[in-house]
């Protein structure tokens, strides 16, 4: 029997990075649900100082209204050029949540005179699980790169049009998806968050006589 898990997103490319990075590992026994799979609660804005803090308030939140091991995640861009800016804010740059055509064109228009070489910043990711009466779990992941001169690619979502990771030539956005995941932000954390993930699969298994 499988475990559901989870996942406090609506993003369906979210849920599916998650069940790939779980069918890489070789992990059974866990079913992906995201919201849209559990009845409606009432979710808390996001008002943590980190993405950690934020990360674990919404896995809390979904684990409480749910019964349910809770995977949340809490990501975004730290530009050096503006101090580690948007940071948390990053899904609502421009002023209007989860926009990313306003938030890309605002950080473009923010960066127009920085030169090349002090356009660095890296995508942060922070992942919670959140088991009911259980343990807490947080993850950290980060991903190394620079920001573009103009958008580039269809993939991905957010700033990946604009983001060259490190040592690459094309944007997150032209990446393909398995690329993606394996050097991603989100993956890293994802990645470190695995054995834990394993541990729930294993809870529900029979147990040999001895």
């Amino acid at each position: 029997m499988s475990r559901r898990v989870l996942v406090a997103s609506r993003n369906a490319k979210k849920l599916g990075e998650l069940r790939r990075i779980l069918d890489e590992a070789g992990i059974v026994g866990v079913e992906i649900v995201g919201l849209n799979d559990v009845s409606p609660y009432a979710e808390a804005p996001e008002t943590g100082a980190t993405f950690e803090e934020n990360a674990l308030a919404k896995a809390r939140d979904g684990a409480a209204a749910t019964g349910l091991a809770c995977v949340a995640d809490d990501s975004g861009l730290e530009v050096d050029a503006l101090r580690g800016m948007p940071g948390v804010l990053s899904a609502r740059w421009s002023g209007r949540h989860g926009d990313d055509a306003a938030n890309n064109a605002l950080l473009l228009a923010q960066l127009a005179e920085v030169p090349d070489e002090r356009r660095c910043a890296r995508f942060v990711s922070a992942c919670a699980l959140v088991v009911p009466g259980g343990a807490e779990t947080v993850v950290r992941g980060e991903w190394p790169g620079a920001i573009g001169r103009k958008p580039a690619g269809a993939g991905g979502f957010g700033y990946d049009p604009l983001f060259i990771p490190e040592g690459g030539a094309v944007t997150a956005a032209q990446l393909t998806p398995a690329q993606k995941d394996a050097v991603s932000h989100r993956g890293r954390a994802l990645a470190r968050l695995v054995p834990a993930l394993a541990a729930l699969s294993l809870e529900d298994r029979p147990r040999l006589e001895d």
